[in-house]
């Protein structure tokens, strides 16, 4: 496959049109960034950047819900989106030659959902299930509890999905006042990838978009002040779930590639420290890992395993025996290469994929303001060295508080 190019332009009156143009491509891929997630419901109920979500898919003045997954469906296309804390993200994929349905349909969802009250009773049992189906679930139900001990009473530490009491006090007005304020934003991304110039996309684009785009209103932000707590919430189990989690900078912050180097020689791989000390060689749980997390003035690394209850101590010894470790001796040259190989060539598969560069045209002006190349990203991973990913560690682990959350077996 030839090399993608990338560009992108603010449209006039209108929201910003990202395109990776793939030359050799036989798909096209479209995504819709709404600057808005979980972050943004201060003073509204948690869970209604989600429901809007939902709602889009539930039928627009023209189409009802079946119509438009018949209409994607029958173009051999299909749709999803998901709702993060500060952005939620509306995907089509599907043939090259099918780019104008995705961009019809997608356009028509987005901008000209019509929410019937009957679908939105529908929609809030639909939700309430996947509600308790993740907390019922203690290893799903963990990242809620960890991320609740790390940002306090901020949006960030409420559930993405809501609580069933939330989302009982969510009405179509509710609804529709969200979606207008966010999804008609100027600093709105919209991604395009396939073998399209930006000028077909754009002339495809165009007669599909609203006429009325406005300034956006930034989230709440973050008091760093709030300190991390400690959360313990007992069930019915025989396993328990243990989650840490630290603070860390933005993701503006010159540490990001290397603190994402450090999540994956630490726990994201089956070669990392605390997989192998904690599985391979001690046999004290089956899943343990890291990850991290950025927003736009902060952050979060997290640890989290399934444990037997008796492995408690010994676990925690051990995952703090290897922080210190690497915040005083830093990471070994052979272990730092791998990392580095590790994400390089993870980013080399992703990008077989159409989707993939849709995905990073339309993060990365969504999240930075421009576009980075591939090739670029790589120059800077490969340049983080031993000192960076220990000044790395250091700057959230050492002599930081963290958070925790347990969900150990009821007594």
């Amino acid at each position: 496959m030839k090399s993608a190019t990338h560009n992108w332009r603010q449209l006039p009156g209108g929201p910003r049109l990202a395109v990776a143009t793939l030359p050799d491509s036989e798909c096209a891929a479209v995504s819709i960034y709404v600057p808005a997630g979980s972050r943004d419901e201060s003073g509204i109920p948690c869970g209604l950047a989600h429901f809007v979500e939902h709602m889009v898919f539930k039928g627009t003045a023209t189409r009802n819900a079946r119509e438009l997954s018949v209409a994607i469906e029958n173009a051999g296309c299909q749709l999803n989106a998901c709702t993060t804390e500060d952005h939620t993200v509306y995907e089509g994929r599907g043939d090259a030659d099918m780019l104008p349905v995705l961009l019809d349909v997608m356009s028509d969802m987005v901008w000209r959902a019509a929410f019937p009250d009957p679908e939105i009773a529908l929609e809030r049992e639909v939700i309430g299930e996947e509600i308790t189906m993740y907390r019922e679930n203690p290893a799903d139900h963990i990242g809620d509890l960890v991320s609740a001990a790390l940002w306090g009473d901020h949006p960030l530490g409420r559930p993405v999905s809501g609580t069933l009491e939330s989302i009982a006090s969510i009405d179509r007005a509710t609804l529709t006042n969200f979606r207008d304020l966010h999804h008609f934003r100027d600093d709105l991304v919209i991604a395009i990838s396939g073998p399209f110039g930006f000028g077909e996309a754009e002339k495809l684009l165009a007669p599909r978009l609203p006429g009325d785009f406005r300034i956006g209103r930034p989230p709440l932000p973050f008091d760093p002040k709030i300190a991390p707590r400690h959360l313990t919430e007992p069930r019915d189990t025989d396993q328990l779930q243990l989650a840490l989690a630290w603070h860390t900078p933005g993701r503006h912050h010159a540490s990001r590639h290397a603190l994402r180097l450090l999540s994956l020689l630490l726990g994201e791989a089956s070669s990392s420290r605390l997989f192998l000390e904690l599985r391979e060689e001690r046999g004290l749980c089956y899943q343990i890992s890291s990850d991290v997390t950025f927003f736009g003035e902060t952050g979060a690394f997290e640890i989290s395993a399934g444990l037997d209850p008796a492995a408690r101590d010994e676990a925690l010894a051990c995952v703090f025996r290897e922080i210190d470790d690497l915040t005083t001796r830093g990471p070994r040259p052979d272990e730092l290469e791998r990392a580095k190989r590790l994400a390089i060539s993870h980013s080399k598969q992703a990008f077989e994929s159409t989707a993939a560069h849709a995905a990073w045209v339309g993060e990365g002006l969504l999240e930075f303001g421009d576009i980075d190349t591939i090739g670029a990203w790589r120059d800077r991973v490969n340049a983080v060295t031993s000192a960076d990913v220990t000044a790395a560690a250091k700057s959230i682990f050492f002599d930081k508080p963290h958070a925790r959350a347990e969900i150990p077996p009821a007594l």
